[in-house]
């Protein structure tokens, strides 16, 4: 019964959500609208591309930690130790990214959207783009990570499990911080809210897809970590639900 409802809340999650009016009569459907969604991450790509140095300044971060660790542990890391180093470089480095989601915009801005568009539809787009942006820039952390720090645990790996565990955790690290990012944004205190917020909501995601990424590294088979990857499939989902069914009381206060 719970795995039905679950299924059931996740369809309607990507097809649209139903909520009830005013008076509690009876759900209305909310549709996806791709036009809204379209329109707001051509916005969002437009503001990025005024902002060159945030991606610079991000790259620059990912590069300096990697090379601080290059130089503190010549000697070589194991494979457990190399795993975990990854990902908490990764995390703070999400941090980095997403903390300006909702923070580079002021009060004019917000009520123009807010007069034009659905806020489902901004916070969708917003979660694509940085899911999108945390992608590429969990993909070139690896990069990075492996030439400085080698690739020695890499051999015996199962290397399509450890990139799908790096896209995934990518993936949720953008969905979980782009809700704390609106609340943080909304209560006027961004940075210090998205700390505090953050990093209790991200750990659950962070020991799934370091378990996940450990069991891939340790070349075990997909029949044993499908179960971790499974889970760090839903924790994405519904944490995208969520931010798709609060959000339009965050942004109407």
């Amino acid at each position: 019964m719970k795995v039905s409802a679950l299924c059931s809340a996740v369809w309607f999650s990507l097809r649209g959500v139903c909520s009830t009016n005013g008076e509690g009569g009876p759900p209305t459907f909310v549709p996806v609208k791709p036009g809204e969604i379209a329109a707001l991450l051509r916005l969002e790509v437009a503001l990025d591309l005024r902002q060159r140095a945030a991606w610079a300044g991000m790259l620059l971060y990912v590069v300096s930690a990697v090379y601080v660790c290059y130089l503190a542990v010549k000697g070589g890391l194991g494979l457990a130790t190399w795993n975990a180093l990854f990902w908490i470089i990764l995390l703070f480095a999400a941090f980095n990214a997403l903390t300006r989601s909702f923070q580079r915009e002021d009060a004019g801005r917000q009520l123009y959207l807010y007069t034009l568009v659905d806020p489902r539809s901004v916070i969708l787009a917003r979660a694509i783009y940085n899911a999108a942006s945390m992608v590429v820039l969990s993909l070139l952390s690896l990069l990075v990570y492996s030439l400085l720090l080698g690739t020695e645990v890499l051999e015996n790996a199962d290397l399509l499990q450890f990139v799908l565990a790096v896209v995934l955790g990518g993936i949720g690290f953008a969905a979980v911080l782009t809700l704390i990012s609106a609340i943080a944004a909304r209560a006027g205190n961004g940075i210090g809210l998205m700390a505090i917020l953050g990093f209790p909501l991200v750990l659950p995601l962070l020991l799934t897809v370091m378990r996940a990424s450990k069991l891939a590294l340790d070349g075990v088979a997909w029949s044993i970590t499908s179960t971790y990857f499974g889970g760090l499939v839903l924790l994405d989902v519904i944490t995208i639900t969520l931010a798709w069914i609060l959000f339009p009381y965050l942004w109407r206060d």
